[in-house]
């Protein structure tokens, strides 16, 4: 087989000679990863090989091309920028969702903010799921693994009193009372943060590998009396729909840890919580006369007294547990001996069977201390309770390397057993793995030890750790998927 050189000299042809030739220049190919078929078509299109060197060179460049195709992945790089973009939209989205509080199973207004903004986005979105809830699905260019990550919307029932431009002034009805509500939990970041996420993610899906279901929660503070709602609600009306995520991921922030540094717990996390109401029942009088009547006001505070000794004196305090009386309604007016007061509390428990114990004790004692007064109590344990929050092992195992690369692995901190709830396990209890983690948001120049509280009047978010916060989900998101 001959050819002619530039000078029109012939000259003999070998296609195995040219085959090596081949090999030599798609090696450069292979070592610098090209990853766009465009080269293996134009190769193909400028040779002018006979029929069994251009069948070589088909199966050589198959063998080459193809493989980087599949490999090209999305880079830190390329994640960091998009979440860049979004960084200001972040930070205006939760102003706007702080300055306009929505109580539990009310999130009318944010609800609408998400739909519209997933809509935008083009991903598939549906609402109304257990009252606001709302969901919106991206699916990636690529083939692979589903995940579900979850922010919730709820308010608080508390006045804020921290003096910021975007303060919430807003007032509602809760338990029969007018209160002020504020985002005094941070679900405000939580919702803002996903939005942004949702963003990034979305200008990314063309390299994006499988599914990613975005849960926006109604109601992780408590669904209000007589009412189903929370993540146990939107899981009772199939919030996974057809999807079967591979892993769930949640984050909360977190006062008391400076901002930006991330906490994590391997196994149990976060206590079970229950809520319930003691009724005390008495007999009303005049003030100047108790002896007429059987005063529940004091029978009641003697309850909350007996309660106490309940962890302190009756358990095993091995295994931590707390019960607190949070609200005391009784009594109208100075003079006059009510018929009855109401108590509401929160139980926090790790065991099971220590729960059960302590419920009976608590009906025991309350019973008890009111009857040697004449008076009655009754125990109401509300139904919707949370789960402890478990994180699966081998999942946080798995995402610690990508909590380190967004975080700084200085900042990645284990944490202890956390008194504090969530209804997030709601979403793990068919069997699907889950991880979730907190991010200080105390500013680092202050002493956390200082630090107002979650549901505060003065909690305050620092807004420099909502970056990493977005960064650090979004990572561990994009890196499950590529099956890091």
């Amino acid at each position: 087989m001959s050819r002619y050189d530039a000078r029109g000299m012939k000259k003999e042809f070998s296609p195995r000679s040219q085959d090596a030739k081949l090999r030599s220049r798609t090696s450069g190919v292979q070592n610098s990863k090209i990853r766009n078929s465009e080269f293996c078509l134009s190769a193909l299109a400028s040779s002018r090989l006979g029929e069994r060197s251009c069948s070589s060179l088909v199966i050589l460049l198959a063998a080459l091309c193809l493989p980087t195709i599949a490999s090209a992945e999305i880079t830190q790089q390329q994640l960091d920028a998009a979440l860049t973009k979004v960084d200001s939209k972040i930070v205006a989205w939760r102003r706007d969702i702080h300055q306009h509080p929505e109580l539990s199973n009310r999130e009318t207004r944010t609800a609408k903010l998400v739909a519209d903004h997933l809509k935008k986005l083009g991903l598939e979105v549906k609402t109304g799921i257990a009252h606001n809830g709302v969901t919106g699905v991206l699916k990636g260019g690529k083939p692979g693994p589903t995940i579900a990550i979850r922010a919730d919307m709820d308010a608080n029932p508390v006045v804020e009193e921290v003096d910021v431009p975007f303060k919430s002034t807003v007032t509602a009805e809760y338990l029969g009372k007018t209160v002020g509500v504020m985002h005094a939990c941070g679900h405000d970041s939580h919702t803002a943060n996903l939005m942004g996420i949702a963003e990034a993610l979305t200008s990314l899906r063309q390299d994006l590998p499988g599914t990613v279901l975005f849960i926006f929660q109604p109601a992780e503070e408590g669904p209000p009396d007589g009412e189903e709602g929370g993540a146990g609600y939107m899981m009772k009306q199939n919030v996974f729909g057809d999807l079967k995520p591979d892993a769930v991921f949640g984050l909360h922030v977190f006062a008391g840890l400076p901002a930006g540094e991330i906490r994590y717990r391997s196994g149990p996390f976060m206590a079970a919580a229950d809520m319930f109401r003691i009724d005390v029942t008495g007999k009303a009088s005049h003030g100047s006369r108790p002896w007429a009547g059987v005063d529940p006001i004091v029978a009641a505070s003697q309850i909350v007294v007996g309660l106490q000794t309940i962890v302190s004196r009756q358990i095993d305090i091995r295994l931590p547990a707390v019960l607190t009386i949070g609200k005391f309604d009784g009594g109208v007016r100075s003079n006059i001996i009510p018929d009855n007061v109401k108590m509401y509390g929160t139980l926090r428990t790790f065991d099971d069977a220590m729960r059960l114990d302590i419920i009976e004790r608590m009906r025991r004692t309350a019973s008890d201390i009111a009857s040697s007064s004449g008076a009655g109590a009754t125990l109401t344990m509300q139904t919707y309770r949370y789960p402890v929050t478990i994180n699966d092992p081998k999942l946080t195992q798995r995402v610690l390397p990508s909590l380190r690369k967004a975080a700084g692995a200085d900042r990645v901190v284990e944490h202890e057993l956390e008194m504090g709830s969530e209804d997030f396990p709601y979403f793990t209890s068919t069997g699907v793995p889950g991880f979730f983690f907190f991010v200080g948001v105390t500013p680092r120049d202050q002493d956390p030890r200082q630090a107002a509280v979650n549901h505060s009047g003065k909690f305050f978010l620092d807004e420099s750790a909502l970056p990493v916060a977005n960064r650090t989900l979004a990572t561990i998101a994009v890196d499950f998927l590529q099956g890091k």
